[in-house]
């Protein structure tokens, strides 16, 4: 399942990426994320490791390229599902700035996770633009 979620904020892309990069981001556009925790590699490169704990599950990010303040292209696994996102930065005008996420889903494990894939594939991108939205309002606020 592949599908892409866009947003613009209206702050400049150099902020925008910090925020990005700031896990009390995830805490505030993200319900339910606690903490993140680095688990190998060199943090912020290619191919390191951290695990994102949220509430109720937790997930093993791996980074697949950081060409920030570009780009940004991460795998996340958890025991149901893997899926890759591919985080585009680009300035719209020196106080605006586009966000696009392109989420592919790799892997779905488990009964109840694949019939809600393909019963309710809607529900996933719904669920990304909710946290994009989210963001935008947490880095204008800053």
């Amino acid at each position: 399942m592949k599908f892409t979620c866009t947003v613009n904020i209206n702050k400049p892309k150099l902020e925008v990426v910090k925020h990005f990069e700031d896990p009390e981001a995830l805490k505030q556009s993200q319900k339910g994320f606690q903490n993140m925790e680095h688990l190998s590699g060199n943090k912020g490169e290619a191919g390191a490791t951290s695990k994102l704990i949220y509430d109720k599950f937790d997930l093993i990010e791996t980074i697949i390229e950081n060409k920030l303040p570009d780009a940004f292209y991460a795998q996340y696994e958890h025991k149901n599902m893997s899926n890759t996102m591919h985080s585009k930065f680009a300035a719209i005008k020196d106080n605006e700035t586009q966000l696009t996420c392109d989420i592919h889903y790799t892997r779905f494990s488990g009964f109840m996770i694949k019939f809600m894939a393909k019963v309710f594939p809607g529900m996933f991108k719904k669920q990304v633009d909710k946290w994009l939205v989210n963001f935008k309002n947490y880095a204008e606020s800053r």
